[in-house]
């Protein structure tokens, strides 16, 4: 039976105005779950609702918000089989990374539940008598939170817990494609005792969600924007934040470089940049974009690197593959459209191009019915060349050349994105060049570009992002307020600046 859901604000189902069909890619014809879809209104109304229920779960004290979140862990651990299973239906990502996926949660929630602890402030030392000074965090209000689904549960955990362990009421919208996820996780983080109104969840589209989210900002019920997303939206909702003097936290795409030295293990490169490049079908903000190759080396690298690629595995995702489907019909029209983006001076070094059929046929698949592609290689790329300069969300990697280090600097930075990067060699000052001149904001040796812990920022610059960071103690940066207090106990008004004792030494002193 199709699985029906709704949003839901306040603890009780809300009204549907349309019925979206969440379809498993890989087999288009199942329905996965019937999703109605709300509209502005009841996204406004969830804001409202949640800025209620926000006053009462702030005053909670934070240890013990803290173990509502340890709980959500448990709950994610006990059901993880069953949530990864959901995740692998609904989108199509390998079985072994969608639990690798609900693993991220659990590891989320056991870091921030010591955070509860350590929503530390300070005491300062004032420069006047008989005086303290204090600083405090204290929680936003509401976050509205806009996430999409190439990772429907894991992403959306980096905003859901902090929000919530920091004192504040979210508001969240998932992707759609992804919605019978979503809804999942939303019931894991209510069977941990969240009070009806504190998380909330609304099934929309884009245009409905965005005129929503004007509202609410307009009507003051929203305190903070996170968005995890293509670069083009994320422009538009930073500057419909920035009009309301918010700074929303944007998580965008990525043009991922992975530059490989003379001295690299070329192996253990061709399986970083195989997971790197083609993992979740390529369609990570993390994934590989472009291999910047030592003209040394190009040819061995490109010459293991395609034919591993030949060998990988790809198909049916609840078995052994690197790749399954692509997410969903649209992310497969306009991978239709970088493959378009393949000029006569490129070279396809992996095989065949377009989606896997019986005309155009894949050596060892295992899918059947699916929006299934040919991962391909794209060698001879140029720096002006618009697979080298954007984003392609999809299985294809792009391979180039340099001579020195500061030219593949150069080609690493010239996209204007700054997510992930990597750099494969042996030699440790190459290492610390290329962090200190990579624009990244994440920089791995001798790994691939993809791949987050539960403790370190995640984010990126440019393009990727306006600096903001998740993940790790940074991301209480976004979800609370900093607050100064000073204490004058002296019995007297004591002025800054003014009142301040002077201790007047000789500088015209010499030995």
């Amino acid at each position: 039976m199709t699985r029906q859901i709704v949003s839901v604000v306040g603890g009780k189902d809300a009204t549907s105005t349309s019925t979206y069909q969440s379809t498993n890619p890989a087999r288009t014809g199942e329905v996965v779950a019937a999703v109605g879809l709300a509209d502005a209104d009841t996204f406004a109304a969830a804001c409202r609702t949640a800025k209620e229920a926000q006053r009462e779960w702030a005053k909670v004290p934070p240890p013990v918000r803290g173990r509502v979140i340890a709980s959500i862990g448990r709950l994610v651990e006990a059901n993880a089989e069953s949530l990864a299973r959901l995740v692998t239906e609904e989108i199509g990502k390998p079985y072994a990374e969608a639990l690798g996926e609900v693993r991220e949660i659990v590891d989320t929630c056991d870091f921030f539940l010591g955070e509860g602890r350590r929503l530390y402030g300070q005491t300062v030392p004032s420069e006047m008598p008989d005086k303290n000074l204090f600083t405090f965090r204290n929680p936003i209000g509401v976050a509205a939170v806009i996430t999409a689904g190439n990772f429907p549960v894991a992403v959306p955990s980096w905003y859901l817990v902090p929000a919530l362990l920091c004192g504040n009421a979210v508001v969240w919208k998932p992707a759609e494609y992804a919605a019978a996820s979503g809804h999942a996780l939303y019931r894991l983080f209510a069977a941990a005792g969240l009070p009806d109104g504190v998380l909330n969840v609304v099934f929309a589209d884009g245009a409905e969600t965005f005129r929503g989210l004007e509202r609410a900002l307009e009507e003051g019920t929203v305190q903070k924007v996170g968005f995890t997303g293509s670069s083009e939206v994320g422009r538009k909702v930073g500057e419909l934040t920035g009009r309301h003097l918010q700074s929303a936290c944007l998580e965008l795409g990525g043009k991922n470089p992975m530059v490989i030295m003379p001295d690299a293990d070329l192996e253990l490169a061709v399986e970083g940049a195989l997971f790197s490049g083609f993992g979740t079908a390529g369609q990570r903000c993390t994934s590989l974009g472009t291999v910047i190759v030592h003209e040394s080396v190009h040819g061995e690298f490109v010459e293991r690197f395609a034919r591993a690629v030949r060998e990988a595995a790809i198909g049916e995702p609840a078995g052994d593959v690197l790749a399954g489907p692509l997410l969903d019909q649209k992310f497969a029209d306009r991978y239709e459209e970088y493959l378009t983006w393949i000029q006569p001076h490129h070279e396809v070094v992996s095989g065949p191009t377009g989606r896997i059929t019986a005309d155009n046929p894949r050596g060892g698949f295992t899918g059947e019915g699916g929006l299934y592609y040919h991962p391909v290689v794209v060698d001879g790329v140029r720096p002006s060349d618009q697979v080298f300069l954007e984003e392609t969300f999809g299985p294809i990697v792009g391979v180039t050349t340099f001579r020195t280090l500061d030219e593949a600097l150069e080609l690493a930075n010239l996209p204007g994105y700054g997510l992930s990067s990597s750099i494969y060699t042996t030699d440790a000052a190459n290492a610390f060049r290329f962090r200190e001149g990579v624009s990244a904001g994440m920089v791995s040796v001798n790994n691939s570009t993809s791949g987050a812990e539960a403790h370190l920022p995640f984010g990126g610059n440019g393009k990727s992002g306006n600096g903001s960071r998740q993940s790790g103690m940074w991301v209480l940066e976004q979800f609370t307020r900093w607050q100064a207090m000073n204490w004058d106990h002296s019995g007297r008004l004591q002025k800054a600046q003014m009142d301040v004792a002077d201790i007047t030494p000789d500088l015209g002193f010499r030995l």
